[in-house]
């Protein structure tokens, strides 16, 4: 156990998930990542340092998310903060898409974050935390993409399990918003990076005309885990170069 406050990642191996314990590591938290690749989240606890422990979790397996919280609560305490951001998207045509690869997807991206918040949250009130959870949410909550239907309808749904759990949670003092990023320069953009007609259509919608960081998220998920957000709670901030306010394309 220790006095030090925890922050558990989900999805933290690399990308946007790293780059949020990047971010909130800088106030001073331990770190808890928590990632399905084994090998990646030990490299990346051990490259973060300060601490930071890797646990492998499929966020989409029940028994494993409730077995993560289990080991987390047991071997530190419980977490302050949360920050649910494994994910995964399956692409395909919408007619080829099958119901396994649909719920593949809604097992992972929202019942893993419905679970996540569940377990944290009980733990934080049987504690007295005024904690803070942040959930990786996406433009595709309001924007839609017929080849991945499946993340589309997960990230809605983590938007609005976003504002319930907030409501929900509001009289613990435990806060629940949401971030949405846009096009960001992660393993998932990695086949657009090199397609030329792939990255102009992007630009197209992209007012900023760039592709985002995973930094630039984890900023803005340790804003909203921070004390400096502590009047917002049941919201999603889109990080996406003004992609939201777009009507047309250029």
């Amino acid at each position: 156990m220790t006095d030090t406050p925890i922050a558990v990642i989900t999805g933290g191996a690399q990308g946007i998930g790293y780059a949020c314990a990047e971010a909130i590591c800088e106030s001073g938290t331990r770190i808890v990542l928590a990632d399905i690749n084994a090998d990646g989240v030990a490299k990346a606890a051990e490259t973060l340092g300060n601490g930071t422990v890797g646990i492998t979790c499929d966020m989409g397996d029940p028994k494993q998310v409730d077995a993560l919280f289990d080991q987390i609560e047991a071997e530190f305490g419980a977490a302050s903060i949360l920050v649910n951001n494994a994910g995964i998207a399956l692409p395909a045509p919408f007619f080829e898409t099958t119901l396994d690869q649909f719920q593949s997807v809604i097992d992972v991206n929202l019942t893993g974050t419905f679970q996540a918040i569940q377990r944290a949250a009980k733990a934080m009130v049987s504690k007295g935390i005024e904690g803070a959870i942040v959930n990786m949410s996406s433009v595709n909550a309001q924007v839609a993409i017929p080849s991945i239907a499946a993340y589309c309808a997960s990230k809605g749904g983590v938007m609005q399990l976003t504002k319930a759990a907030a409501l929900a949670l509001a009289p613990h003092n435990i806060r629940v918003n949401a971030v949405g990023p846009g096009s960001i320069d992660t393993a998932m953009m990695a086949s657009v990076n090199d397609n030329p007609d792939a990255m102009k259509m992007v630009m197209s919608r992209t007012p900023l005309k760039r592709i985002g960081s995973p930094r630039e998220i984890g900023d803005v998920v340790a804003f909203l885990a921070s004390d400096k957000a502590s009047y917002i709670t049941g919201e999603t901030i889109y990080v996406d170069g003004g992609r939201m306010g777009m009507n047309y394309t250029v």
